[in-house]
């Protein structure tokens, strides 16, 4: 960055934002912005495309870029070292649409920190690998709930889109979840919700799935269940198949006998926006 005839370094931070590209919801804004109806399908494939090509355009730039970063540094929670290991983990993420995940499975057994930890499980995942590492890392911290829920939420986000509904359903109603805690629930149905092909899956499963749990909660904690409603928000947006299917679960929900006034009065929101 030139700054009066000087040349600053860029900082390692910036470099792993640049390298992260939007993502797809953000996408399906920006297209509904300019009055053009966005396919979840089409954006979930043209960024794994983009994805892919700058993986290969950056070339062995990328891998002398990653082999700088793995320098087996002692971990340090400084911004410095943070922002080293965000670049380090963009760079796998690309590294791995070449590799198929070789190195993130090495990165994964070599992690030193939780955030390398998670970084290479997602790269892992993100190929459709790391079943492997999902087993071992559940082995090490089962007992610790809140990396769990990472744990859970990784599995949806990364989930392929015809997928995500199943896995979201095979997590949540797993024995020994506990769905009525307002943490683990919202980290299932947030995850699903933001797997934004998967949620909007043109089967409409993840309509489906999203409305079964919130009929569920909501006698037990309506508070939780009209906040996570909120996944349905941006419904209006999108093909007459999906927006059918979007506003059956939600007259589904209004329908619903002794439905509490806190997910009465999102329900009618976000279907009188349509």
């Amino acid at each position: 960055i030139a700054l009066r005839g000087r040349t600053r370094p860029v900082s390692p931070a910036f470099r792993a934002l640049c390298l992260r590209l939007p993502g797809e919801d953000d996408l399906a804004q920006t297209i509904h912005a300019m009055d053009r109806i966005p396919d979840p399908a089409k954006i979930h494939a043209a960024r794994r495309e983009m994805a892919g090509a700058l993986a290969i355009r950056l070339g062995d730039g990328l891998s002398r870029l990653y082999k700088d970063l793995d320098d087996n540094a002692p971990f340090s929670p400084s911004a410095a070292q943070a922002g080293r290991r965000a670049l380090k983990i963009a760079a796998l993420g690309l590294l791995s649409r070449r590799d198929g995940g070789k190195l993130a499975a090495s990165a994964f057994a070599r992690a030193r920190s939780m955030t390398e930890e998670v970084g290479a499980l997602s790269a892992l995942l993100e190929v459709g690998q790391g079943q492997a590492e999902l087993v071992s890392f559940a082995a090490r911290w089962g007992r610790d709930a809140n990396v769990m829920d990472k744990w859970h939420a990784l599995q949806i986000a990364h989930a392929e889109p015809a997928e995500a509904a199943a896995v979201a359903a095979r997590l949540i109603g797993a024995p020994g979840f506990d769905w009525k805690n307002p943490n683990r629930f919202r980290t299932v149905i947030g995850a699903l919700a933001a797997n934004h092909a998967g949620f909007h899956h043109r089967s409409g499963s993840g309509y489906r799935l999203v409305a079964d749990w919130l009929l569920k909660l909501d006698p037990l904690n309506p508070q939780t269940a009209a906040r996570v409603s909120t996944a349905f928000e941006t419904w209006p947006r999108y093909d007459a198949t999906r927006r059918k299917l979007a506003r059956g679960e939600l007259e589904r929900i209004l329908a619903a006998p002794d439905l509490s006034g806190d997910l009465r009065e999102m329900a009618e929101r976000m279907l009188g926006a349509g």
